[in-house]
């Protein structure tokens, strides 16, 4: 039975989810505007282009699970819907994860200033690696959720046996285990995406920090703007940096089902799922002056036509 409580979470979530579908729309539009009509999309582009997008088609996943959840229960549990559902929701997480952790990762190869040859090498092919990067994380994506599809099955075929058939059980809870395991060794590639996305943001804050102390020291009475483009972007870095290490930490509980269903903390957890990509989103907007350009472009165009129909 749902709670009061967990209703009210799975509300928040929706409405977050709604806002990080506006939020990611702004940068997916910004981004491909700067894209239509070039030959070869910058590597930037090609990852807000795919993060966003993914974003969007999570978010909207989000909405539909959460609508089913607490409008269709009944449904919500067949087999097939229930096993479409979570594959779906699975591959988008993932493939949300693996693209912020290139983003995390473009960030510190084109800002971080470090002399290393390995790390110049990066610098000098990332234009060219980057869409072999952004496709290997599709495949990983997909092959991870794979066996999701199974394991929902077993789950299903597991609860609906006749509690009398003893060999049938044995086998399903064998199988079960089986699923498990492989499950598990498929997820365990999941760390990887978390492993590079803090440590290019850590070292991403630690070049900037080094920079600014030396500007500071340097600084000849008056404020120099980069500087406070240097504590700005580093701000930024850890505000993304927080949000996805908040956001693979919820999905991972609820990864492997360490919560009962509608209980308090799942709940906690699915509306912080909702929050972190609005609140990465909103980060990413505030954080580039051409997605920021968008909106306000939007607005303005608003205002006049306001002003036009009252006059």
């Amino acid at each position: 039975m749902m709670t009061s409580f967990a209703l009210l979470c799975l509300s928040i979530a929706i409405f977050e989810s709604l806002a990080g579908i506006l939020g990611n729309g702004i940068i997916l539009a910004a981004s491909s505007s700067s894209c239509i009509g070039s030959k070869t999309w910058p590597p930037y582009d090609m990852i807000m282009i795919s993060l966003s997008s993914s974003k969007i088609t999570l978010q909207c996943w989000i909405i539909l699970d959460l609508f089913l959840t607490i409008f269709c229960e009944s449904s919500y549990f067949e087999e097939n819907i229930f096993g479409f559902l979570k594959t779906g929701y699975m591959f988008l997480s993932y493939s949300s994860l693996w693209f912020g952790a290139w983003l995390s990762v473009f960030y510190c190869i084109k800002v971080a200033s470090f002399t290393q040859p390995f790390f110049i090498w990066l610098k000098l092919r990332i234009a060219r690696l980057m869409p072999w990067m952004l496709l290997t994380s599709w495949l990983c994506s997909f092959t991870a959720a794979i066996p999701f599809t199974w394991g929902v099955c077993s789950v299903h075929e597991n609860i609906t046996a006749p509690s009398s058939m003893t060999n049938s059980s044995a086998r399903t809870a064998t199988r079960k285990g089986t699923l498990g395991l492989l499950i598990l060794i498929c997820n365990a590639g999941i760390g990887m995406p978390l492993i590079m996305s803090v440590v290019s943001s850590i070292l991403l804050i630690w070049s900037l920090w080094i920079h600014t102390r030396q500007m500071q020291n340097n600084a000849s009475g008056f404020r120099d703007p980069s500087l406070g483009a240097h504590m700005k972007a580093i701000k930024s870095v850890c505000s993304l940096l927080i949000f996805y290490v908040a956001y693979f930490i919820a999905f991972t509980f609820l990864l492997y089902n360490l919560f009962l269903h509608f209980s308090t903390p799942k709940s906690i957890c699915i509306a912080v799922m909702a929050a972190c990509p609005t609140g990465h989103s909103i980060v990413l907007i505030w954080s580039n002056p051409k997605f920021r350009e968008l909106p306000a472009r939007i607005w303005h165009h608003i205002n006049c036509s306001v002003r036009i129909t009252t006059m």
